[in-house]
């Protein structure tokens, strides 16, 4: 593993001070309300500096998310082959969940990444981009998927069928868990376990007369 270079590692803290100061910004005073020269100010760099490193205030917000998506996929590559496509995907997820914690603590303290996630669901321009770059997540996890089945993902639908689902429940629990009182990672992560256990048997059993079942179930 190569060790970065002095010079390397000074971007890097520029860079993570970047996200950090414009994540605690963005939280406390809104998206919309906060510019890049704010930014910069309290970070004591140039305007110049921070394009360097984001194309936008845009960029910026979904820079965390980006990391841990790509954990997920990079988890989804190592499952061993034999597991079934939802089986695969909770695993990953949740694999990628036991690590994740400590890899966002290296950039921005886990607290503000999860302030972070509620300011997007009440941003209605943020939660626009979040909706556009969760389709296009779902397209990368399909083809991963299908190519693991060793079908074409353009001819048999189930690929994208099975990634739609899980993707779906996986926005549930972030939608619950932002209406809770628990905001730590372990509450997130716990209420996605629970979520994808619940969804083979959403799909495939009878509500009817089971408990927890929906309107018109029976005791």
């Amino acid at each position: 593993m190569t060790v970065p270079g002095l010079r390397e590692r000074k971007k890097q803290r520029t860079r993570d001070a970047l996200i950090q100061v414009a994540l605690e910004l963005f939280t406390e005073r809104g998206y919309e309300q906060t510019t890049v020269d704010e930014i910069v100010d309290a970070v004591e760099v140039s305007q110049r500096t921070f394009f360097r490193y984001f194309s936008s205030k845009e960029e910026v917000v979904f820079a965390v998310q980006q990391m841990v998506e790509e954990r997920f996929v990079h988890a989804l590559g190592q499952r061993p082959p034999d597991e079934a496509p939802l089986d695969a995907m909770r695993n990953a997820v949740l694999c990628a969940w036991d690590t994740i914690g400590e890899a966002i603590a290296e950039v921005v303290p886990v607290e503000l990444h999860l302030r972070t996630y509620r300011m997007i669901e009440s941003t209605p321009a943020l939660l626009a981009v979040h909706l556009r770059r969760s389709t296009e997540m779902e397209e990368t996890v399909a083809r991963i998927v299908a190519a693991r089945e060793g079908i074409d993902v353009d001819r048999d639908p189930r690929p994208r069928i099975a990634v739609a689902a899980f993707s779906g429940v996986m926005r549930v629990s972030g939608q619950m868990w932002g209406r809770g009182t628990d905001g730590s990672l372990e509450a997130i992560r716990a209420l996605t376990e629970e979520y994808l256990d619940h969804l083979g048997p959403a799909l495939v059993s009878p509500w009817r007369g089971r408990t927890g079942g929906g309107p018109g179930a029976t005791a």
